[in-house]
């Protein structure tokens, strides 16, 4: 496996983002260890918190969240996800599975000896720290999950999402066709820029040094086979691999009875509907104080980032 490696230059001055890098090796089926990079804010002996992101960004995304939970008293872990940030990169988009970006999470998850964990989870951080909890469930305490979805194509989502993916009937699968743009698109597009998907999922404009620092990561084709690959392995029908896993974790999240609690914006089509689920089928969401941030896209991080780590201080305070 070759891998590539970004520039610590590439990551100097960025706004906003002066936290102290850390980094760990970490195993995944198949594979020889990678370096993955990850944030360890706050107290060392506080409760702690995993922030987890999705494609295309980084540690980055949650530099306005950490400040806030650092206030609250709380250790803060952020992970780059392998391919990503400051994260060692394989070149070949086939070395990525969903299956290894799990694998690599819970290598971390335990190399750290994390327990007592309030999972925060986005975008793919959703499915990927998800099926971590599946497999690890007695480290996890609670839960927060914010514009996340968990494909599973099952037949019983008809209706139940504004973008559509679920089974129909014996063989046919129903698909939003902006998914399905967006994805073909990543797979045929010459060149792929993060900053140009972060900056048109987000109600506030973004600065143009915020938009290049979601671009640093990946200063050359040979960077972004990651980023590239993370949309491919989108589970759109009944028979992927993704798809089997997500109805494994949905299995064992119907089993948690721990604090789960929703926080998704209000402005993202892509995962709306998912909030709905998660509170109907997760015991743990039953009775919980749910939260709709107003105003915030996709990428709450961005727009909303103080009130989201307010929420999750919150939801640690008082379950």
């Amino acid at each position: 496996m070759e891998t590539a490696r970004t520039p610590d230059e590439r990551f100097a001055d960025l706004p906003g983002y002066s936290f102290q890098p850390h980094y760990a090796d970490v195993e995944t089926d198949g594979l020889p260890p990678v370096r993955m990079h990850y944030l360890d804010e706050g107290p060392p002996d506080g409760p702690v918190v995993l922030l987890l992101h999705g494609q295309p960004t980084w540690s980055y995304l949650y530099r306005a969240v950490v400040p806030v939970l650092v206030d609250a008293g709380l250790r803060v872990v952020a992970p780059d996800n392998i391919g990503f940030g400051r994260s060692d990169k394989p070149t070949r988009p086939t070395d990525y599975t969903f299956a290894r970006h799990v694998g690599w999470t819970r290598s971390l998850v335990r190399a750290l000896e994390l327990t007592g964990i309030t999972l925060v989870a986005q975008d793919w951080g959703g499915p990927i720290g998800l099926s971590v909890l599946a497999e690890e469930p007695d480290r996890f305490a609670r839960v927060v999950t914010t514009n996340t979805i968990l494909h599973t194509a099952d037949p019983a989502l008809a209706g139940r999402l504004t973008w559509a993916v679920h089974g129909d009937g014996e063989s046919r699968v129903v698909l939003e066709e902006a998914l399905v743009d967006y994805l073909l698109y990543t797979q045929r597009a010459p060149e792929l820029q993060a900053s140009v998907f972060v900056g048109a999922a987000t109600t506030v404009p973004l600065d143009a040094q915020v938009l290049a620092a979601y671009d640093a990561p990946f200063p050359a084709p040979e960077h972004t086979a990651g980023l590239r690959q993370m949309t491919a392995l989108l589970p759109l029908t009944r028979n992927d691999p993704g798809a089997r896993i997500g109805r494994r974790t949905m299995a064992a999240l119907e089993q948690f009875d721990r604090p789960f609690v929703t926080a998704y914006s209000d402005g993202d089509p892509a995962t709306r509907g998912w909030d709905a689920v998660f509170q109907e089928r997760v015991p743990g969401a039953r009775g919980q104080r749910h939260v709709t941030i107003a105003g915030a896209g996709h990428f709450v991080q961005e727009d909303a980032g103080d009130e989201l780590g307010r929420v999750v201080a919150d939801v640690v305070r008082t379950t």
